[in-house]
């Protein structure tokens, strides 16, 4: 099968052709020049008398060593990215062609044959660098060719001289990008490396300037050598919290320079490039590492349902999966500018992924247990709801009837259509609740765990298949999605300020939208092993919470300007729904580690599942009959430690 992949492969490749015609070509002129420098003038037996020997030798030898090289993939690698591996790899095939001359020379010894070395020692070790050389050598040419041609272009009139921040390793990678055109119009100039092993060193003739402190000093120094330097490129490591990458962004912007990032190595991203540097990167903590592998070997090929599929989060779900493999995908979106703007931006990646979007409402169960049954989806991630705090302690019947009504409405159709899983997206808000928003997001767990455990306990199946699945994920706020604080401290940064924080002392747990929704598919990987058929809820470790004046000042600072003096942050008072600490788990969940980074699980004790249809049954007809006080007791009932001084205001 690999054998039959590569001919397929050599056979499209003209290219690869030259490449085996020049390797033997060299192969035959190195055989040559080692025996004439060796034996020219009668020495060591001359020449002559190997001559009859050598017509036979050689073209058997040439074909072998071509069955060499294409074992040592030798004509697989491009000459203009030749490398140490490529060296490697001409190192071991030319050993292997030395010691098999040895075993050539041994045989020929016999005295019915040659009757004495017809090479020697001596002979095979200069052919062994003869042979390096000339299979090594024009690969190396050709690279440095190619190099000096890109190099040319670097130095053109578009470039734009930079700094580049960060350790060696991060660094390196950058210049590997721009030296093959990857990376466009950077002539970098220096590196501020934080590590003080890497001070006093060049990387790929690219000196290190200083330390990440040392910006501004540098900055200067260059200038006085007609330098003049217009933009800082920030590597990982150079974004590390503890480095404080906020205070050089700022001096970056008084300084005139155009601030961007390099993207993680493990990011998952598809390709490398320059961006924007946004608060995501100035996560006030380490980001949690995916296993990338473990979500695509997850997710190829099966067919997956997105509620939600045009918000921040179900947006970000979607594209996750399709960079994962899957195989269908139905994006399920009341707002039509949204569904719209979310397959377009699917429409451009390069997947064999079948997109299909359609406009429906979760509240409309007839169409979402439809739309689910048509699909046959062996995953549906429930993203759809609303999240506003405020909004939805005024508007507490809307979130009702999305967040509960809505919920049950998928998790019904996901069990109906024989959905290996359903995952719900919830919030921290929802343990010890003291907003509607926090009310109605633990009732529609609840829902979800009352059928997982009724599911599991009754042994049910659908058409042959276990059960489906119910789980829940939490996490806190996402940073930069839609309503969160990031995009309206933005916009009072922006409008000159102030920035209007409700209370000096509030913190909440903060994560990235790509964080939340790696987690949340590895959640869901988890769930589906059946050695964890006891787990249901996943919370998303997010480390210390953060303050919000915090994010504030750090944000403030990322625009370059300084809090307090520049912008001024005022303190507004905290609203109804709000609390200054979120909660992860509830007293009564048994929390465990589960083997894998930034998840932690838990077994939650749930009602039955008669018990929550009644009190769901009973907010149906209190809603009908708009019974607000009595939708309260219900909620206070159904909802563990649900604070009674949450009633709504008389309207």
């Amino acid at each position: 099968m690999g054998y039959n992949a590569d001919m397929r492969g050599f056979l499209r490749n003209p290219r690869r052709v030259l490449i085996v015609l020049h390797d033997l070509v060299v192969t035959v002129l190195a055989m040559a020049a080692t025996l004439y420098i060796r034996f020219e003038n009668g020495q060591n037996g001359g020449l002559e008398e190997r001559y009859s020997w050598l017509i036979f030798i050689l073209p058997c030898y040439v074909v072998y060593a071509g069955m060499i090289y294409w074992y040592f993939h030798l004509y697989m690698a491009k000459w203009r990215f030749a490398s140490l591996p490529d060296l490697r790899n001409i190192f071991q095939a030319v050993t292997v062609l030395a010691i098999s001359l040895l075993v050539l020379d041994y045989v020929l010894l016999y005295p019915t044959l040659f009757g004495t070395f017809f090479f020697g020692k001596i002979t095979i070790a200069l052919y062994w660098f003869l042979q390096m050389f000339f299979l090594g050598g024009p690969r190396i040419a050709y690279r440095l060719f190619r190099l000096s041609r890109t190099q040319q272009h670097v130095k053109g009139p578009d470039a734009m001289p930079t700094l580049i921040a960060g350790r060696a390793a991060d660094a390196e990678v950058l210049l590997r990008a721009i030296e093959s055109g990857a990376v466009k119009n950077v002539l970098p100039v220096g590196i501020l490396s934080p590590s003080s092993a890497d001070q006093d060193q060049a990387l790929r003739d690219v000196p290190v300037r200083g330390f990440l402190t040392d910006l501004e000093s540098v900055i200067v120094g260059l200038r006085s050598e007609g330098i003049s330097v217009s933009r800082l490129v920030l590597t990982p490591s150079a974004l590390e919290p503890e480095l404080h990458p906020e205070t050089m962004l700022m001096l970056a912007r008084r300084l005139g320079l155009a601030a961007s990032r390099m993207p993680s190595l493990g990011g998952g991203d598809e390709a490398l490039r320059l961006t924007p540097i946004n608060v995501e990167d100035l996560l006030l903590r380490p980001s949690v590492k995916i296993d990338y592998r473990r979500l695509e070997h997850f997710i190829r090929g099966k067919t997956i349902v997105v509620t939600g599929g045009g918000g921040s989060i179900g947006s970000e779900i979607c594209d996750r999966v399709v960079n994962f493999g899957v195989g269908r995908l139905l994006v399920v979106e009341n707002s039509e500018p949204a569904l719209h703007a979310v397959l377009e931006r699917l429409a451009v990646k390069s997947s064999d992924t079948i997109i299909d979007g359609r406009i429906a409402d979760i509240r409309d169960r007839d169409r979402i247990f439809k739309l689910i049954a048509d699909c046959k989806p062996n995953l549906v991630f429930h993203a759809a709801a609303l999240k506003h705090v405020p909004l939805l302690e005024r508007d507490w019947e809307e979130g009702i009837k999305t967040n509960v009504f809505g919920s049950v409405n998928v998790a019904d159709a996901a069990r109906s259509a024989g959905a290996e899983a359903m995952v719900m997206i919830s919030t921290d808000k929802a343990i010890d609740p003291v907003s509607v928003l926090g009310a109605t997001k633990r009732l529609a767990e609840m829902y979800c765990q009352a059928l997982d455990g009724d599911g599991k306990g009754a042994n049910r199946t659908n058409g042959g298949r276990p059960p489906t699945r119910m789980i829940a994920v939490r996490f806190g706020n996402v940073l930069a999605s839609n309503g969160s604080v990031v995009p309206k401290f933005k916009a009072q940064i922006e409008a000159g300020g102030p920035v209007t924080v409700t209370h000096p002392d509030m913190v909440r747990y903060f994560m990235t939208i790509r964080e939340a929704c790696d987690l949340v598919i590895t959640a869901a990987s988890h769930a589906l092993d059946t050695a964890h058929s006891s787990t249901s809820v996943y919370v998303l470790n997010m480390g210390q919470p953060v303050k919000i004046v915090d994010l504030a000042e750090r944000m403030i600072r990322l625009s370059g300007l300084e809090p307090g003096r520049d912008v001024d942050i005022v303190f507004t008072g905290i609203r109804p729904g709000e609390r200054l600490n979120e909660i992860l788990f509830a007293h009564e969940e048994p929390t465990s580690e589960i083997g894998i980074e930034g998840v932690v699980a838990a077994a939650p004790v749930c009602p039955s599942v008669e018990m929550v249809e009644s009190w769901i049954a009973k907010l149906k007809l209190d809603l009908h009959a708009g019974e607000r006080a009595a939708i309260y007791g219900v909620l206070r009932d159904a909802v563990p430690n649900f604070a009674a001084a949450m009633e709504p205001a008389k309207q």
